[in-house]
């Protein structure tokens, strides 16, 4: 097995910079000069996009940065004590100890366990003190070589047995309380074990009985259902969803993230205790995997609506993505014609009975017909996923049912919408009803599901979805007339939307209005959904493009890695992965975001004002096909934009900034 750490990993007293980004940046260039990575932009671009969702700051002048990437060949561990101190976001201040976990893909699992001992010997403040009073880089890959070759293995506290009689307390004390807990982070490396660490050392502290399973990279061994029945209460300190959630149905349950777990213990198991003694406290329900109350315990409405919807579009746009490409696939083969003829060719045709028209023209219409169908889903999809996010897995069918009906009502998906978040909320509020032990087996698979439809396809059919459909209909009536000053206006502002977060909520808000909108689009009667699909699908195609064509023009305002991402990011423009920019716009947020935004900007009004039209979601220039000709201004469009946007952010880079950007220096170390 390779080694994590060498002493060329090591860094004392070294000035890395003063933020995170620059911390990760030099850490990982490190772990590349070791040959342990083959590109350390990409590395860098991981380890902040992970730094992004959860401060890795931890009690302690303390600092875990870590990632799982492509671009790790070797596991590895990256240390640096650092002077000056960097704050990585711990409630009790600024950092001194770093150490950057950089894990492949696919590393195996004796790593990881490694990687998981040692962030759980983190906690433990005779080591901390041991890194801090080292004197050579030697004695620290020794003192992290002891850990992670002595420390106890995976679990990291047994798990309980149920307490028998005889250990109880003299009658008339309390009773003992007995707390179950879960742990886990997105990665599964780090905050996984420390929480699940100093939660059991804090339990052990107040006399708590206590079990905690970690499901994180290194594996994970399940609690004894005996111990889940004894306990009093459970706390789930989680970044993502609980696996086998049901175990835990109708336990009192404290749910908070991961991090909460390692820097407030004590909160955390007081408020368990006081949920176990609390008759209204929110409990475990049955059958579900989560509610959206309970993805976060402080999650406001707004806060769960926004994650419903980004959940809904993000299941549906697999729907739309391949029926799209497939119609566009289906005008390639079969012409333009293949709209009216179609269903014709497969019912009186066949592979061995082939149309007049020909091979080409048959494959066009077993291409174009597939795609109307995936089409066909969109709605019903939508809706079905929204109603997940807020009642998991019995929310599916009640929410594909509201989607259908709406679909059938002529209400679209703004009646999708209302059908799946109705189906959510009412599943989530039937989930929540106290039932007896026996019928607990029967709500997510037979109650939920029937009352959620009879209420939501109920309330569509009766009350909803008439006035919905006016609305719908009134929208696309307003689309199809818009021309002139009004479409390019439009087009300005989706072409905004998709630059602001290249890829985040706002992008996905503006593409999924737009992909919406070609389930009623039609070359001949409405053709506006055609061309705001093309408008959002051009603007996002300028912020990857930009950069590309920036870091060609005048390389030595950007890195290295960014001159490499450079070169891949005109292949992930042409193609619509907006994400192509986000390596630039991580290191440098404040030039680059606005630069996009400004070429995406005049791309999307552009393309409003030349009439372009696209009857595909995706695929940028590779669907060229889709836009029955007009692809040369769809192409203008992409390229005055894109040279926008590259001048933009090479005058901010070379004026704005007090010195150009240039290679990362080296890290000063002092003896």
């Amino acid at each position: 097995m390779s080694e994590l750490i060498t002493a060329e990993l090591v860094l004392l007293d070294a000035d890395l910079g003063n933020s995170t980004g620059e911390v990760i940046e030099k850490l990982a260039s490190l772990v590349a000069e070791q040959g342990r990575a083959t590109d350390a932009g990409a590395l860098a671009a991981d380890g902040k996009a992970r730094e992004a969702k959860t401060a890795t700051g931890v009690p302690g002048g303390i600092a875990i940065p870590h990632c799982r990437s492509a671009a790790v060949t070797v596991p590895t561990l990256a240390m640096a004590r650092l002077n000056p101190k960097v704050d990585f976001g711990a409630k009790d201040g600024e950092a001194d100890l770093v150490f950057f976990i950089a894990a492949p893909d696919g590393a195996d699992q004796a790593h990881l366990k490694l990687l998981s001992k040692l962030a759980r010997a983190l906690v433990k403040k005779s080591f901390t003190a041991s890194l801090r009073a080292a004197q050579s880089e030697a004695q620290i890959v020794e003192l992290v070589r002891d850990v992670v070759s002595d420390a106890p293995a995976a679990a990291p506290a047994p798990a309980a047995a149920a307490p028998a009689p005889a250990a109880e307390a003299a009658v008339g004390a309390p009773k003992k309380k007995s707390i179950v807990a879960v742990t886990a982070c997105p990665t599964g490396i780090a905050h996984t074990y420390m929480a699940a660490d100093s939660l059991a050392q804090t339990a052990e502290e107040m006399g708590v009985d206590f079990a905690v399973e970690t499901q994180g990279s290194s594996g994970s061994t399940p609690l004894d259902p005996a111990v889940i029945e004894a306990a009093d209460a459970v706390i789930f300190a989680v970044d993502v969803d609980v696996r086998d959630r049901g175990r835990f149905a109708g336990k009192p349950v404290i749910q908070v993230p991961v991090k909460r777990g390692i820097d407030e213990p004590e909160k955390l198991i007081n408020d368990a205790i006081a949920a176990s003694e609390d008759p209204q406290a929110r409990r475990v329900p049955a059958g579900t995997t989560a509610t959206s109350e309970e993805k976060n315990g402080s999650e406001s409405f707004g806060a769960g609506l926004k994650r419903a919807l980004l959940t809904g579009v993000s299941y549906m746009i697999p729907f739309v993505a391949g029926g799209g490409l497939l119609i566009a696939l289906g005008f390639l083969l079969g012409g333009y014609a293949i709209t009216d003829v179609a269903d014709q060719y497969l019912t009186e045709n066949t592979l061995f009975n082939l149309p007049d028209a020909g091979l080409l023209a048959y494959l066009g219409a077993v291409a174009f017909k597939i795609g109307g169908l995936s089409m066909g889903f969109l709605v019903p999809a939508l809706a079905g996923y929204i109603a997940y996010a807020y009642a998991d897995r019995p929310g599916i069918a009640p929410g594909f049912t509201a989607g259908a009906v709406a679909g059938f009502m002529g209400a679209g998906f703004i009646g999708g919408i209302v059908g799946g978040l109705i189906a959510g909320l009412a599943c989530r509020w039937i989930n929540s009803w106290n039932v007896p032990r026996w019928m607990r087996g029967l709500m997510p698979v037979v109650i939920v599901p029937l009352l959620g439809s009879i209420i939501a396809s109920g309330l569509m059919f009766l009350f909803l979805g008439g006035p919905i459909a006016k609305l719908t209909e009134a929208l696309n009536n307003w689309l199809s007339g818009m021309s002139g000053t009004a479409a390019a206006v439009l087009g300005l502002v989706l072409g905004l939307m998709m630059a602001v977060d290249l890829g985040g909520p706002v992008n996905k808000v503006a593409y999924s209005f737009a992909v919406a909108g070609l389930g009623t689009a039609s070359l001949a009667d409405n053709p506006a959904p055609m061309m705001i699909m093309a408008a959002v699908m051009a603007a996002g195609m300028v912020p990857p493009l930009a950069m590309a064509l920036a870091t060609t023009i005048s390389a030595k305002l950007f890195t290295e890695a960014e001159r490499e991402n450079g070169k891949a990011a005109w292949l992930l423009g042409a193609a619509f992965i907006s994400e192509g920019a986000i390596p630039f716009a991580a290191a440098d947020p404040l030039r680059v975001i606005p630069a996009s935004m400004v070429g995406a900007g005049v791309t999307g009004s552009l393309i409003m004002s030349f009439n372009v039209v696209s009857q595909a979601p995706h695929g940028g220039i590779f669907v060229f096909f889709a836009m029955n000709n007009t692809w040369p201004l769809f192409l203008l469009a992409t390229l005055i934009g894109t040279v926008v946007s590259a001048a933009v952010v090479i005058v901010l880079k070379k004026y704005v900034r007090k010195a150009p950007v240039g290679a990362a220096e080296p890290a000063k170390v002092a003896a």
